[in-house]
């Protein structure tokens, strides 16, 4: 069972260590995602939106504590909490890295049953009050932590970026937003996609919802779509 749908980018040069992490936390009920360097672990923050990373001190190129430092300055990533991993272990060293934005402090070698405690207790300071409770709509619900979405007690089939676009809107609605803004908040602004592509999920979350709820996703001219339980 996945844990309340929580992704979690594990950042180390070392395979073997990723691999020993990964399977901690997959058997704790996480999903992991893996980069062995600060350039492809930044890619994957902005187009996977993990709830959490673990990133080692020592990487090649950019350091851990470099890159902690970039991603807290960072607009579209300083709320991704960061437990630094390191073999580091002087008090200094803490301190550098707590300063530079991490929140947790983890010297190697650790145990997986201390990983996964220190990590729960990260993602519970970390996660805003409300974040994970359903949201509902005229009795269209979605649940961020089954991450399922009903309407009037009957489950939709819906795909994984039509149920992202849905969670956006859901918790932005009555506001207008354009293809391009969609794009960079739903499939993130690494992805190199058309805008055309936004049209064609609208087209399916709409099928999805059906003719009771379809409705609610509005089309803005000159603009792009909005969620409103008002009419056009």
């Amino acid at each position: 069972m996945k844990q309340q749908g929580k992704k979690i980018l594990i950042v180390d040069d070392e395979a073997s260590i990723r691999e020993m992490i990964a399977v901690a936390l997959e058997m704790a009920g996480y999903e992991c995602i893996e980069a062995s360097n600060t350039q492809d672990a930044y890619s994957l923050i902005i187009d996977e939106h993990p709830e959490m990373i673990l990133l080692d001190w020592m990487l090649p190129g950019t350091s851990g504590l470099e890159f902690a430092r970039r991603l807290k300055r960072d607009d579209r990533t300083n709320e991704v909490p960061i437990i630094m991993l390191t073999a580091k272990g002087e008090e200094d060293n803490k301190v550098l890295g707590l300063e530079a934005g991490a929140d947790d402090y983890i010297t190697k070698p650790f145990s997986p049953r201390e990983l996964v405690a220190r990590l729960k207790a990260v993602l519970r300071r970390t996660t805003p009050q409300g974040i994970e409770d359903p949201i509902e709509v005229n009795g269209l619900i979605l649940d961020p932590v089954c991450h399922r979405v009903s309407a009037n007690d009957e489950a939709l089939d819906i795909g994984p970026t039509e149920y992202r676009l849905l969670q956006f809107f859901m918790t932005h609605q009555e506001r207008a937003y354009s293809r391009t803004q969609l794009l960079d908040q739903v499939w993130g602004g690494n992805v190199y996609v058309e805008e055309r592509t936004v049209d064609v999920h609208i087209r399916r979350l709409r099928k999805a919802l059906g003719s009771n709820y379809e409705h609610l996703i509005q089309t803005v001219r000159g603009t792009g779509y909005r969620f409103s339980t008002k009419a056009s």
